[in-house]
């Protein structure tokens, strides 16, 4: 049976962890939270909770093979550190959550200096990951991908589609990173469109038939206009939702990439730079524009009446 150790048991890493079991490995899983691990051996069959990390390594077999799901810095650098030395020559750690690439090559070369090896593996799918299958694109030297192999077939879609060695250590998380940040830039399409035809209200558009018409046969048709078609079939008002957008770090490592190589991504950029709008921070830059517009046009500021 094919053995594999998961540390981190969010949504994405306990998703996995299904989908794992289900294809018949046998999952050592821990999270920082013993009880998650536990709720889930207990919900899924081949699933093995541990307590500590210790007792995971221990039970996997050589090579072992061990997974992290942990969130980008500090908490994936000490969880490597701490990892590390209860591993021997030959065993493989894989980082299949978000983290920069740069990153990437420099655990891979950190490691291979213990005589371990490591892989990147940018994981895309998010919660429908387990249902539909998982893209990945991973990175790292052909002899890990030998043994990650049969593991990488369990979660993508199909065992020859939907999963991609990119090349060296790095490019996995490389390529996860470009295409969040074409990720955002479709999102923000999208939004802006439906805004557009939310604004023209002389029209009084039906956002929910339009979003369901084009996802046949427009070339807009997307995943991503799949489900807005569905969440406005339930809600077009939207009312009780806040205009806050998050970004995860990709978006700003791959907008980094672009100054770096000089190669432009105004869309990409403008995405990114819309999601630091919504959370409010460009509230004292706008603040600032509304008293050099009074200071050289005596326009009303508002605000001035409290």
């Amino acid at each position: 049976m094919k053995q594999i150790g998961m540390l981190g048991l969010g949504k994405m890493g306990a998703n996995m962890a299904r989908r794992l079991a289900r294809g018949g490995a046998q999952v050592h899983a821990w999270n920082r939270s013993h009880d998650v691990a536990t709720a889930l051996a207990q919900e899924q069959s081949g699933i093995v909770a541990h307590a500590e990390v210790a007792a995971l390594v221990a039970a996997l077999p050589s090579p072992r093979i061990v997974w992290l799901m942990l969130p980008a810095g500090s908490a994936t650098e000490a969880a490597l550190q701490s990892l590390t030395p209860m591993l021997s020559a030959g065993d493989i750690v894989v980082n299949g959550a978000n983290a920069y690439y740069k990153d990437s090559q420099r655990h891979a070369a950190e490691l291979a200096a213990l005589g371990l090896r490591f892989m990147d593996a940018g994981v895309s799918g998010g919660v429908w990951g387990l249902q539909n299958g998982y893209a990945l694109m991973v990175g790292g030297d052909d002899d890990a991908l030998q043994v990650l192999k049969p593991f990488y077939q369990i979660l993508a879609p199909g065992a020859d589609t939907g999963w991609l060695h990119c090349g060296a250590a790095g490019s996995g998380h490389f390529v996860k990173m470009v295409h969040n940040g074409i990720e955002y830039g479709m999102m923000q399409a999208l939004a802006e469109g439906l805004a557009l035809m939310k604004g023209k209200q002389a029209f009084d558009l039906d956002l929910a038939a339009i979003s369901e018409m084009w996802r046949h046969g427009s070339v807009v048709r997307s995943w991503l206009l799949d489900l807005a078609a569905d969440f406005l079939q339930r809600d077009q008002s939207l009312e009780s939702i806040e205009p806050y957008v998050a970004d995860s770090g990709e978006g700003r490592w791959t907008v980094l990439e672009s100054v770096e190589q000089g190669t432009p991504a105004p869309v990409m950029s403008m995405a990114l730079m819309m999601r630091f709008a919504s959370q409010g921070q460009g509230d004292y830059a706008n603040k600032l524009l509304a008293m050099m517009r009074s200071g050289f046009g005596g326009h009303a500021v508002k605000g001035d009446a409290a």
